[in-house]
């Protein structure tokens, strides 16, 4: 069975930051996960956590501000320090949250400096963080973001990802597989998961190409979903997606009393 969680910076913004762990809750999900925390309370975010009884599965490094087009630092030697001395108070946060992992954006190319200088800093930076990683038990994803959204993002295709987990050399580093992203950057979902599902740390679905709930574009999520789940992936599968209507009416695919654990034949889809 496939372990659900649904991404509460994208997900019920219906409600204040805070209270959506509850609401989480209240909808049947176990488990959540967020972009970068740190502009919130951070007491309070794990205050929130705590009274709804739900597991975080990750949460982002510092992005900056997305909303005008910022996707990280991970690649900018100007904000090395920055973004070490951000890891290492995500470290200590996700221990409090008793989070597995970290997701942190590549970064968009910066004019200035050749693509491989970016290359070089990222490789620098994720080889810093491996110890760290090590001793905290916890993992580190890259991402693969499809450039007709993001087309100054570092990081377009999964075979670039790749290349840097391979270059770095450390089973700390992994894949976040982000179904939308993947099929708009390069499509075959299915042999593609198959084929770096080693390295695959992570799991997030929205259809195609509209980014909503999976059911409301091209893509087959029943038999995609199914082949995740036979492939014996471990991991959870995060709803990463703009709702159509409400959160809670666009969460009707997976039936309630399935959403911690479902099989893709449970799936009204």
């Amino acid at each position: 069975m496939l372990r659900y969680a649904v991404n509460i910076s994208i997900l019920l913004k219906e409600y204040p930051f805070y209270e959506r762990f509850q609401r989480a809750a209240q909808a049947g999900f176990g488990a959540v996960e967020f972009l970068s925390p740190f502009e919130f309370d951070l007491e309070q975010v794990v205050a929130a956590k705590e009274a709804a009884g739900v597991e975080v599965v990750q949460f982002n490094t510092d992005c900056g501000n997305m909303a005008a087009g910022d996707r990280g630092f991970l690649n900018d030697p100007g904000k090395r320090e920055y973004w070490r001395r951000n890891l290492l108070d995500s470290l200590a946060l996700a221990r409090r949250l008793g989070a597995r992992q970290i997701n942190s954006l590549a970064g968009n190319h910066m004019e200035g400096l050749s693509r491989q200088e970016e290359l070089d800093c990222v490789a620098e930076n994720l080889r810093w963080a491996v110890p760290g990683l090590e001793e905290a038990g916890l993992y580190l994803n890259l991402e693969v973001l499809n450039p007709f959204d993001n087309p100054c993002y570092l990081l377009t295709h999964s075979s670039e990802a790749l290349a840097m987990i391979h270059q770095v050399g450390s089973d700390r580093i992994r894949l976040q597989y982000d179904i939308y992203h993947i099929q708009r950057c390069q499509g075959n979902l299915v042999e593609g998961f198959k084929a770096m599902l080693p390295f695959i740390g992570h799991v997030q679905v929205a259809d195609s190409p509209g980014r909503h709930q999976p059911g409301t574009g091209e893509i087959n999520y029943r038999y995609v979903l199914q082949a995740i789940e036979d492939s014996g992936y471990t991991g959870f599968v995060s709803l990463e997606y703009n709702p159509l209507g409400s959160s809670e009416e666009s969460f009707a695919w997976l039936p309630r009393e399935k959403r911690r654990a479902a099989t893709a034949a449970d799936l009204r889809l």
